[in-house]
């Protein structure tokens, strides 16, 4: 598995991160060449190391509910009871009651269930030879699982790419230094999530344990918090596969890597993974007085874990590469708020990625997205033969 040409690859990466953030992103990774943590006046204490990152995420005087954290954001648009927003005991409580909907089986079992027969249409048309929009399809089916995950039983195509198209836009509305949203960005959310929240409540009152909303109202989750979790879900569950498959594909074409068995597939995601990272920047709020690295902060302080730095530190995409234990799976957080939607995310990647690899495809033409939160691809072209 080891690639031919790296280089390419990682240029290409290196457009669409530029192509979405043209004046944040050279501004991050000029921050890399300061050391491992560097304060920034107006934007914070920026993290560029691993250890360092994974030390501030398992600290509790590092919180996602103060000053310049994650919930300054988040809570006036879904309220103060969702995990993107809590800390201690609510929040631990919360996952508990959250996790059985999360365990591999359940999710597995959703992902083959919602992708059946989506997937067994785009392996026919790729066996034919056609030439495919990978991001169209990954909007389509990112979009159908979400819609069911929140409580909607059939998910015509259409209704799964404007529940995606409408994520997008809530999602674009953030900027590296974004510490609130603005009145009418709250608006703006508000409306969009509200739609969600209308589906999500409706599948909770009517309680079938086949939804999982239906399953929050067993767990003894109020309604608020099953439509708080909805949109949570909806927020964080969309963009993170759905523009993650395609560029996992242009990298392997970029770099002339082979996937030539099943049992390389994991490997290959984890480390495409690591060079796209999902979630290029984590935020946190100080409350306490305590040491970041060498800086020291103070109650009111924003920390800036620049994940991406600290992924790239390990050099270009390289499936074969062993990495410290530090990094593993920084991009999705780590100690009591390690990404609870994990297993859903690794279920539809391999789901998708399997049934795409195995034909063997090949990037045929391709475009940037412009002005998005997660760099991606707005085409990725693909076609087998």
């Amino acid at each position: 598995m080891r690639p031919r040409d790296a280089g390419r690859a990682m240029a290409a990466e290196r457009r669409l991160y530029l192509a979405a953030h043209p004046v944040a992103y050279p501004l991050v990774r000029l921050l890399a060449r300061f050391g491992p943590v560097v304060r920034v006046p107006g934007l914070g204490v920026v993290v560029n190391d691993a250890a360092t990152a994974r030390a501030v995420l398992t600290d509790p005087r590092f919180r996602k509910d103060g000053p310049g954290s994650p919930g300054d954001l988040w809570t006036p648009v879904l309220g103060p009871s969702v995990l993107l927003n809590m800390e201690g005991e609510a929040h631990a409580a919360l996952r508990r009651r959250l996790a059985p909907l999360f365990t591999p089986a359940h999710v597995t079992a959703l992902v083959d269930d919602v992708l059946a027969g989506p997937l067994r249409d785009l392996s026919e048309r790729l066996a034919r030879g056609a030439t495919v929009d990978l991001v169209d399809e990954m909007r389509l089916m990112a979009g159908a699982v979400i819609c069911r995950l929140i409580g909607m039983r059939e998910v015509p195509a259409r209704e799964a790419r404007s529940l995606f198209a409408d994520g997008e836009r809530v999602a674009s509305m953030i900027s590296l230094r974004s510490r609130r949203l603005t009145d009418r960005q709250v608006a703006v959310a508000r409306r969009v999530l509200d739609r969600v929240g209308a589906i999500a409540v409706d599948a909770y009152a009517k309680g079938d344990a086949a939804t999982v909303m239906g399953r929050m109202r067993a767990l003894g989750l109020s309604e608020a918090e099953a439509r708080g979790a909805a949109g949570a879900f909806f927020l964080t569950g969309t963009e993170t596969v759905a523009t993650f498959v395609p560029r996992l594909v242009a990298l392997l074409h970029d770099s002339g890597t082979p996937v030539e068995a099943p049992e390389d597939l994991d490997r290959v995601v984890e480390e495409a993974m690591r060079v796209t990272t999902p979630t290029p920047v984590m935020l946190r709020s100080v409350a306490a007085p305590a040491r970041v690295g060498r800086v020291r902060v103070r109650p009111g302080d924003r920390v800036v874990i620049a994940t991406h730095n600290c992924a790239r530190a390990y050099g270009p995409f390289d499936p074969a590469a062993e990495h410290p234990a530090e990094l593993r799976r920084l991009w999705f957080g780590a100690g009591p708020h390690f990404c609870v939607g994990h297993p859903l995310a690794m279920a539809e990647i391999r789901a998708v990625a399997g049934t795409v690899l195995a034909h063997r495809p090949r990037v045929v033409g391709r475009e940037v997205a412009r002005g998005v939160l997660i760099p991606t691809y707005r085409h990725l072209w693909i076609t087998c033969g």
